[in-house]
């Protein structure tokens, strides 16, 4: 009876630390889905306003890049995961297009003169 205890207990620690290795983290989700909403928002507007629709559907599909459903799908289909360094240096890259050499508030003026 006493060992039956034992085991229970480590049987039930075994399965809250699966369950927590199961579970995302939601600041990573959060981050993920912010910024991938952004780039796509960038993307857009790049797409449809100034004079660079190619760079725009860069952006739009780099943003799902972000989406942690895409990722997921992406490691399911090819086994790989893009690392969290990786994914940062994209960031770096993609703001620095964005708002230096894509003169994304030049765009946005544009949109905003349209509506």
């Amino acid at each position: 009876m006493k060992g039956g205890r034992i085991h229970n207990f480590k049987k039930a620690s075994m399965n809250d630390k699966s369950m927590a290795m199961q579970q995302k983290p939601l600041f990573g989700d959060l981050i993920g889905w912010l910024f991938g909403s952004t780039v796509l928002a960038i993307g857009v507007v790049n797409t449809f306003w100034g004079n660079d629709p190619g760079f725009g559907l860069f952006l739009v599909l780099l943003s799902f890049v972000y989406y942690p459903p895409a990722h997921a799908r992406l490691r399911q289909w090819t086994g790989f995961s893009i690392p969290v360094v990786i994914k940062f240096l994209l960031a770096v890259f993609i703001i620095w297009a964005a708002l230096g050499v894509g003169e994304l508030f030049a765009k946005v003026d544009l949109m905003m003169a349209d509506l």
